[in-house]
């Protein structure tokens, strides 16, 4: 285990390197754009789900 441990703290040092702030930046908006996307798209979703069941109970019970 405690090799492993030296391994990892080994290779995050040589071996990973991070994006630019431009690159974070540019990435943080595309992320945020289809996160957005994908929330508004969940909530049509469920509105009309959500109107298909009342329909649907509505002329059930009536």
């Amino acid at each position: 285990m405690l090799t492993y441990i030296k391994e990892s703290v080994d290779e995050l040092r040589n071996s990973v390197t991070l994006p630019s702030r431009a690159d974070s930046s540019n990435l943080m908006v595309v992320v945020a754009v289809f996160s957005i996307i994908f929330a508004l798209a969940t909530w049509g979703v469920d509105t009309v789900f959500s109107k298909l069941v009342k329909l649907y109970f509505n002329n059930i019970l009536n």
